[in-house]
């Protein structure tokens, strides 16, 4: 099989990864020569598209014969016994090893313009070269993508050796490749242009394409009927999202807390969705039983999870109808997240409380079914008692975690940059969990 260019090879390999396109993969192109493949991919998957700088250790007298690789972050893999075997010492190897990942640096920052590269924690990941000889090179991005977290590792390449594709199944989830001839001998036989990609092309390449830190399928204020009144809110949901975070904040406070807006901007670098919005109108606010009437806090989370769920932009935009939920209810909010989760169990995935009340909830707690995380500050002492009888009695997954010198409104120095390490964490497994339950089934 004969392809013409790296673009027409990926539009070829992009027909056989089709099936992944409902699993909004991250597509991560090799540098060089896997970026255009990578781009063509991601294009017909409507998925996003970083770049990954993974480089070959070569032999000092035949740089193309490799006995290992280098890859962002220091990560290697390097074959000691073949390198001795070419003649090449621990010393050479050194140097080499130190040059090479000079270069990884130097392609990274040139790359991506100062971008981070795309976050894979909690996601499927389909690694794309332009094709793969003896694997070295995949094997370390292998390695170095599995280090950053990813669910699911998809190798995939126009061509490849049966060899390689038969070692790389041992490491990675899948391979897939649009031809393995058996006679293989070189990747750039199998192109009729094979030229070397220069970094502008990969810039530019990448510049075009979409990528999770300026590309959102919704960013727009919105408006959840709700009982014949309007709540208010900001919806925000990237494109390839993982799943969608609701907020539901405690009393005295509202869609604007800084506090709530730091840990959905930490939810949004891990590629999720987030909605922002108030629980009461301006004048129920004014009537304290309101504040604190559980049951009715419950019902309007409950309405904007279902709204979420099926409104029509968001169903248009980012197909939301197939992501997970989650809840992250802060103080009076915590104890209607739980609430809520309690009444329609199968709506959520994992929900995070944070300084909460779960008491209110009363015995709806043993009901829960979602994973639960219960956050509360070291110096909160009577909250903390709280959340201790809670996780108690409660039947799910829960975990109990307290910020060591933390107040209830965790105001200390890097206390809500704690809480919203632990809340991205939760929800990314939590959301994983539910996104392979749901491929399985």
């Amino acid at each position: 099989m004969m392809f013409t260019t790296r673009h027409e090879a990926g539009r070829r390999l992009a027909e056989e990864l089709l099936p992944l396109a409902d699993q909004h993969p991250v597509v991560l192109g090799l540098a060089r020569g896997g970026v255009p493949v990578a781009v063509e991919v991601a294009k017909a998957l409507g998925a996003v598209v970083d770049v990954l700088v993974v480089r070959k250790l070569g032999s000092p007298w035949n740089p193309e014969y490799g006995f290992g690789s280098v890859g962002e972050g220091g990560v290697a893999v390097i074959d000691y016994p073949l390198a001795h075997r070419l003649g090449v010492t621990d010393a050479m190897i050194d140097r080499i090893r130190a040059a090479e990942q000079a270069e990884v640096r130097r392609r990274e920052r040139s790359y991506r313009l100062g971008r981070s590269g795309a976050l894979l924690r909690g996601r499927v990941v389909i690694l794309v070269d332009d094709g793969i000889a003896t694997g070295s090179t995949v094997r370390t991005a292998v390695e170095l993508v599995r280090q950053r977290g990813a669910r699911r590792i998809v190798v995939a390449a126009p061509v490849a050796s049966p060899h390689a594709v038969a070692d790389l199944r041992r490491i990675a989830d899948d391979v897939v490749v649009v031809s393995s001839p058996p006679g293989f001998r070189a990747v750039g036989e199998y192109y009729r242009n094979f030229g070397q990609v220069p970094d502008a092309d990969v810039i530019g390449a990448l510049a075009s394409a979409p990528t999770a830190e300026h590309l959102h399928g919704v960013d727009a204020e919105v408006r959840i009927p709700v009982d014949r009144i309007e709540l208010p809110g900001h919806l925000l949901i990237p494109v390839g999202a993982t799943g969608v975070v609701l907020f539901a904040h405690g009393s005295g406070s509202s869609r604007f807390s800084p506090r709530n807006v730091a840990v959905a901007d930490q939810l949004h670098d891990h590629g999720m969705g987030t909605l922002l919005f108030d629980l009461l109108t301006g004048p129920e606010e004014t009537d304290r039983h309101n504040v604190f009437d559980i049951e009715l806090l419950a019902q309007r989370l409950l309405a904007a999870a279902r709204w979420v769920s099926l409104h029509d932009q968001v169903v248009r935009h980012g197909h939301t109808q197939r992501l997970p939920l989650g809840y992250f209810g802060a103080s009076t909010g915590g104890g209607a997240a739980l609430l809520a989760a309690a009444e329609d169990p199968g709506l959520v995935a994992g929900v995070v409380s944070r300084g909460g009340r779960p008491d209110l909830a009363g015995d709806a707690l043993r009901r829960v079914r979602a994973p639960s995380l219960l956050i509360v500050g070291g110096k909160d002492d009577y909250v903390l008692a709280l959340n201790r009888r809670a996780a108690a009695v409660m039947t799910c997954r829960v975990k109990l975690e307290v910020v060591a010198g933390a107040t209830h409104l965790f105001a200390e120095p890097g206390a809500m940059e704690k809480v919203s390490q632990l809340a991205a964490g939760w929800f990314a497994d939590a959301f994983s969990q539910r996104a392979a339950s749901s491929s399985s089934g």
